[in-house]
Parts: C-alpha cells; structure tokens; sequence
C-alpha cells in the first residue's frame, strides 16, 4: 500500500466500527495508510465525537436528530437518511466505504457509494440480503470492488483465490457455532430467555446480530449474501455447524479437493484483509496456536429446531423482494424479543409470516426493495399488537 486510502465508516461504534479503527490504528502505526473522512452513527454521539477528534474526521452522520443537536465542532448529518448524505458529500471515486452499520439501513448509503464509484467493505449481510439483485448489477455497471468483511465470505474469498472460475466450484459450505442453544432441547430453545440468547459462546459481537446467531438467522443472511457475492444457486451452498468457530468456511470443487481457511474467532482478521486486500501485512489480531488446538468437530444443522437456513435457501429460489421481507420480518422479531415481548421460539414464526404474507415482486429500483421492507415491519408489527392485545383480553377474562 503505497498511497493513502480514504475511508468512510458507517456504523463506527458498533462492534465491526470499534474493530475497524482498532485496525486502522494498527496498520498507520508507522505511516499513515489510511485516512477517515466521514463516520456515521445511528444514536452514539458522544462516542462518535470521541472518535471524530482522535481520527480527525470533519464529516459525520447522526441518524437520531435529538443525539446529534450536541454536535457543534464539526459538519453533522441528522435524520434517517443522514448516512447517504454523509457518503454523497464526502465520498470521491476510489475511497472505501466500510458498511458496519446493522440492518437494512445501510443499503441507501451503500447504493450511493457505489455510484460515486467508492470500493465497498461489506459487514452489513443485509445491504446484499435485501438488496442484492440491485446492488450486484450496480457494481458491475461502476466497476468496483465489494470486499467481504464477514468471516464466513471473506474467508470463501479467499479460498476461491485458488480457482480460475467459479464453474470449478461444487459448492460453499459455511460454517456455524451453533450459538448458545446447540445442545439444548427444542422446547428449552423456544423458551430461551434473552440473556440466555445473548451468551454466545465464542464470538463478542452486538446484541442484534448475536440473537441472530443464537437463532441461525445469521446463517440464513449469509447463505443469501452468499449466493449475490459468489453467484451460486441455492443448491451450491451448504451450511455446518462447527463449535470451536476456528474453521470460517470451506470451498469444495468439483475434482474433490476442499479448501478451508482458518483463524481465532476475531473480526480483526478479516477486517484487515477487507481493507488490505490482496495484500497481507503484519495483523494485530490473536494467532491461533496449533499446539493447545487438539480437535475440530463439525455436524449437521438441525432445520427442523433452527428453520432459518432452510427458509433462506426458499428467499435466494424464490428471488425478487423476498430477501427484504425475511431480513424485516427477522429485525422486527429479534427487536421484540429483546424487549421481551414474545418467546425466542416466535422468532421462526414471524419470520415466516412474513414470508407467506408480502408476496415478493422483481425489483426493479431501490424503492422496490424499500416499499416491501416497509410493508413487512407493518405487518409484523400488526402481529405483534394483534397478540398483545388478544394476550389483554384473555388475561381480562
């Protein structure tokens, strides 16, 4: 890396955010290799500042407008489309756009960056999960790059570097913890508590995206983004579960021969190599020692106690829309379940409510993709208050 890279960095106090500048700290250690021009938030203003004053980055976003009235020093976008406007200013044809922000919130800023031409490091799985068969096409037509930062993909990406084509691939197989909940009864699991849900036993990362390991969802989002990043039917993309998270993924080809790549269960890894790519330089993550490693275990995914993958393989079949309604059924849910307002187990359900309800449509433009994420959070919280209030009514009787 001889020259500077500009950076913007969505979602920059999450966990993915924190590990970012953790490794943009290790690698301008010695030179500047890169430099942060824009930071983007959803609510952690006083963090974001801290931020803003160590990196010296004059360009923020705040999505929640009461947080960001506290933000006089520097130039400040407010409002829930404050990201893509941070982006629309500040980004220029060849910087990187790390998307860290979780949620579908991030495909507007993301569908900009890509537009101005920005290489995009992806750690949003549902910028692809809801948006892929728009944003696939856009960077192709703008001739960037999308960088995998999810261990799972980036270390697919890796793998492939071996293969000439994808036509020699026989098939992707990510792997899974098992969350919390692998060895637990069916009806243990469904009555989960949510600090239950929250102890997931090898990785540190946000409590959204850790109820969705607890729940597999996130092997669902990732077996779609799966398909949009390395173009491979359904039918190509397996899941396992694998305890010790020290295998990120195998690719197995068509000769028979399997490829895995493997590391500590640390986001710092691939977070580098997002942002270094092809290169690899000298990380400041934890090495993995060979020595204390005496086994690796792996088994089959239960579908019928985790449903998750099986309805996402039907979402990348069916096609159109229906990865936004099961990435907004799920946000909605895994929302109430932490707030304790249904059971871990009514997860799977809303999900495929969702599913059966909004009927998918091709999508044509992101408003397509918008419209059908809005009509699901409606009618998943139509169910919700449906509930609640049958829930009132039996406890009145």
């Amino acid at each position: 890396m001889s020259s500077v890279r500009r950076v913007i960095l969505l979602g920059s106090t999450g966990s993915i955010g924190v590990s970012t500048l953790e490794v943009i700290r290790h690698l301008n250690r010695d030179e500047q290799a890169f430099e942060i021009v824009g930071l983007a938030v959803a609510r952690s203003a006083d963090t974001l500042l801290e931020q803003a004053r160590e990196f010296q980055v004059e360009h923020v976003s705040v999505c929640d407008e009461s947080a960001a009235e506290g933000i006089t020093d520097r130039t400040v976008f407010s409002g829930a489309d404050a990201a893509r406007r941070l982006v629309a200013e500040v980004a220029r044809p060849g910087d990187l756009l790390v998307a860290a922000i979780v949620g579908a919130a991030g495909l507007e800023a993301v569908v900009e960056a890509i537009r101005i031409g920005c290489d995009i490091a992806l750690a949003n799985k549902e910028t692809l999960v809801s948006g892929g068969e728009l944003v696939m096409p856009l960077v192709k037509e703008h001739g960037v790059q999308l960088l995998p930062v999810d261990s799972e993909h980036s270390a697919i990406a890796q793998c492939l570097r071996s293969s000439r084509s994808i036509e020699e691939v026989r098939r992707l197989v990510i792997t899974a913890s098992g969350g919390p909940f692998r060895t637990w009864e069916p009806d243990r699991i469904r009555a989960a508590r949510v600090d239950e849900a929250l102890a997931h036993p090898t990785w540190t990362m946000g409590r959204k995206i850790t109820i969705d390991s607890a729940s597999l969802m996130n092997k669902g989002l990732e077996v779609i983004e799966a398909h949009w990043l390395f173009d491979l039917p359904a039918d190509q993309i397996d899941v396992i579960v694998h305890p010790q998270s020290i295998v990120h993924s195998f690719v197995e080809y068509v000769d028979g021969s399997v490829i895995a790549q493997c590391g500590p269960p640390d986001m710092k890894t691939p977070i580098q190599y997002a942002l270094t790519s092809p290169d690899r330089v000298e990380g400041c993550g934890p090495r993995l020692d060979w020595q204390q490693l005496t086994k690796l275990d792996f088994q089959q995914l239960d579908h019928d106690v985790f449903p998750s993958v099986r309805m996402a393989l039907e979402v990348i079949r069916a096609g159109g829309t229906a990865g936004a309604i099961y990435n907004a059924a799920n946000e909605v849910a895994v929302e109430a379940f932490l707030d304790e307002r249904i059971d871990f187990g009514d997860i799977f359900e809303l999900v495929a409510t969702g599913l059966r309800e909004i009927e998918s449509r091709p999508v044509s433009c992101l408003e397509d993709v918008l419209e059908d994420d809005a009509r699901t959070r409606r009618c998943i919280r139509e169910v919700l208050r449906s509930r609640s209030s049958t829930s009132v009514s039996t406890m009145k009787g």
